[in-house]
């Protein structure tokens, strides 16, 4: 019995050097694909779930990390700020701003963004404030939107999910005609990014046509456990299926950013902030 207990509190302080290490440090993960769609090797990074965290003097961390991966693009998957009544939003917009001074910026919508959108008698004017702060010179903000980078054949669509698709006890049941009605048909020719933001519709991405998405949202699980992965999803179920890294349906790709902050639970074990970088290359026969 001494044995177990003793097991228990060793255990227990594994986890939580853990959680104050990983609470406040990111590691850069690295994802490649290969497709006969995309004209030019491509590098995109991913950021999600950022919350406004700030590593360093103003993110200075995340830009110079970002600095020497030498991206052609980011993408940024959602919840950079944090949809709470009258909190700040001064980081996420610096944030935005510093990286649209060197790089194109490809703003999918979060749940967070989203709220502060549809509800205006709970959060006043933050979407209308926040909205033109970060729509400057080469941020593109993909509400229900999509762009095309015509040199890479690369077309890149982002979908603001709507509020039923977040609920936390039974999940809504999509479509697979949503997404068309969101941003239109997928492309054929060109390799097709998909944003979004809720990884839990993946098969609806692959359906619609995504050959590569890129999701947040889910935190990595808040806690990682080795061979099994996150234990805890934001609608408060255990083991969700795709809480972090990199999954594959017949060739079609998802992404899941493990986040770079925390949002209600500010709890990270076993499982840093992730800062993705996606190379997109070319195949050659």
């Amino acid at each position: 019995m001494k044995i177990f207990f003793c097991i228990i509190i060793i255990f227990g302080l594994i986890c939580l050097i853990s959680c104050i290490i990983d609470t406040h440090r990111f590691v850069v993960r690295r994802y490649e694909i290969r497709s006969h769609k995309v004209k030019r090797d491509t590098r995109f990074v991913l950021l999600a779930d950022l919350h406004n965290k700030d590593y360093g003097d103003h993110n200075r961390r995340v830009l110079d990390a970002i600095e020497a991966e030498h991206p052609d693009a980011i993408l940024v998957a959602g919840d950079i700020l944090d949809g709470l009544a009258g909190h700040s939003f001064e980081t996420a917009v610096r944030l935005i701003t510093d990286l649209a001074k060197d790089y194109p910026v490809y703003y999918g919508l979060g749940n967070h963004e989203y709220r502060l959108k549809i509800y205006p008698e709970e959060y006043g004017t933050m979407w209308e404030e926040y909205l033109p702060r970060i729509s400057v010179d080469n941020v593109h903000i993909l509400d229900n939107e999509r762009m095309t980078i015509p040199d890479a054949g690369i077309d890149i669509a982002g979908v603001s999910l709507e509020k039923y698709y977040y609920r936390r006890i039974a999940q809504t049941v999509m479509t697979d005609e949503v997404i068309d009605g969101y941003v239109g048909k997928a492309s054929e020719e060109e390799f097709q990014i998909l944003i979004a933001h809720n990884p839990e519709y993946f098969k609806n991405y692959t359906a619609w046509g995504a050959d590569l998405t890129v999701s947040g949202h889910i935190h990595g699980g808040i806690i990682r456990l080795p061979f099994i992965g996150g234990l805890i999803a934001p609608r408060l179920f255990s083991f969700p299926r795709y809480s972090g890294g990199e999954y594959d349906d017949n060739g079609r790709r998802m992404i899941v950013s493990c986040g770079m902050g925390t949002h209600t639970i500010h709890v990270r074990v076993f499982n840093p902030a992730e800062l993705g970088v996606i190379d997109i290359k070319r195949e050659t026969d």
